[in-house]
């Protein structure tokens, strides 16, 4: 499987241009590439793709045009614009809103990918990265990188640098967990699990916006172009980098003790896009919830764990215990069941009802052993 680890960087002042100049002409390639695209098809009716765009680069190399060091990162680019293109016509063909692709501006062009490791970028035995056209650059390895390096990656975010190495590693052996769990994620609490485990919701956007607000209001200020609103930029994207920070954060932990804890994990398969469009858009991007289920994915993976996802209609508006049909509405916080006499929030019983989807999608050979607070069982 593929993983992949992010070091800190801490370039010199003199290797920060460099680096800002490689991405400087990475966005021109971009931009460049994509002005091509839109040219043929003004004038031809005809579409190019990557090998009519990659066949030129040696060309513009040899003329001086192209100024980017390595070569292997100039095809990524292209191939850059061939997915941006491809997403584009994969979301008109879903009948979605397609977003024609746009030039980026060279302050939103924050990353550079080496395709193959050891052609223009190595990690020396010093612990050092060498860069083509920047040099040797200190990098903090907090942790040793494990698995064979396939690509690196030179990210810039908030004013900070860093290396990402995507590696392939082997599984590695945990012990088998014959323990089951449900878990129905919300917004008044993170989620909860069918054993009765309640997992506040930390809602860390909520909690900056202050201070977000006061950062906003500076660069709003400033006078475009000039330094003082560069540096008042810079403030605003380290106040959202420590937000996204303090999620991850949350996400990862939470997700490294489920895998840890249970062989099968059942959740909702929910459409996370389209309610970050309603009327609670705010709340459930402050949640999260793609990002945690993509992280409980991999990790679940990585642990030889069963993560099941179950259509989630109608989860909270059956009964658990007895599977009668009780309507509720967004505001009915409890359960209470006139056939059986369940009476639970309303989140531990979607919990138990997720589990039990799970569990039914499962062989029964496995021998799992359903996690369930006592006090979602039936007591008619």
């Amino acid at each position: 499987m593929r993983k992949t680890f992010r070091y800190r960087l801490y370039p010199t002042k003199a290797q920060e241009q460099a680096l800002e100049q490689q991405l400087r002409e990475g966005c021109k390639l971009y931009n460049a590439a994509l002005q091509e695209r839109r040219d043929a098809w003004k004038k031809t009716g005809k579409s190019l793709n990557y090998y009519d765009q990659a066949n030129q680069l040696k060309a513009l190399r040899a003329e001086g045009l192209l100024e980017l060091a390595n070569f292997t990162c100039c095809q990524n680019i292209l191939r850059r614009v061939h997915k941006t293109y491809q997403a584009f016509f994969a979301r008109i063909k879903r009948g979605e809103k397609a977003g024609f692709p746009r030039f980026k501006p060279h302050q939103r062009f924050d990353s550079l990918t080496f395709p193959s490791y050891g052609d223009g970028i190595r990690l020396l035995p010093s612990d050092r990265l060498r860069v083509q056209g920047v040099g040797i650059l200190k990098v903090k390895l907090h942790r040793p990188v494990e698995g064979k390096i396939k690509t690196v990656s030179l990210k810039r975010e908030a004013g900070k640098w860093y290396v990402c190495f995507s590696v392939e590693v082997e599984t590695p052996f945990v012990e088998h967990s014959l323990f089951a769990v449900g878990m129905d994620v919300g917004l008044e609490s993170f989620a909860v699990l069918s054993d009765g485990t309640i997992i506040a919701n930390p809602r860390q956007y909520r909690q900056a916006q202050k201070p977000l607000r006061r950062s906003q209001r500076k660069v709003a200020r400033r006078k475009k172009g000039s330094h003082r609103r560069k540096k008042a930029v810079r403030e605003l994207q380290k106040a959202h980098a420590h937000v996204r920070n303090q999620r991850q954060d949350f996400h990862h932990k939470l997700a490294h003790r489920l895998v840890r804890d249970f062989g099968l994990i059942a959740i909702e398969d929910l459409n996370v896009k389209g309610l970050a469009a309603g009327m609670l858009a705010k709340s459930v991007n402050d949640a999260g919830w793609s990002g945690f289920f993509s992280k409980l994915t991999y990790k679940a993976e990585s642990a030889g764990r069963l993560l099941i996802p179950v259509n989630p209609r109608g989860t909270s508006q059956r009964c658990s215990a007895c599977g009668v049909e009780i309507r509720k509405t967004l505001k009915d916080r409890w359960h209470t069941c006139p056939s059986c006499g369940l009476s639970v929030s309303r989140d531990l019983n979607s919990a138990v009802e997720i589990l039990r989807l799970g569990l039914s999608l499962v062989d029964e050979t496995w021998g799992f052993s359903p996690c369930v607070s006592t006090e979602a069982v039936c007591f008619s």
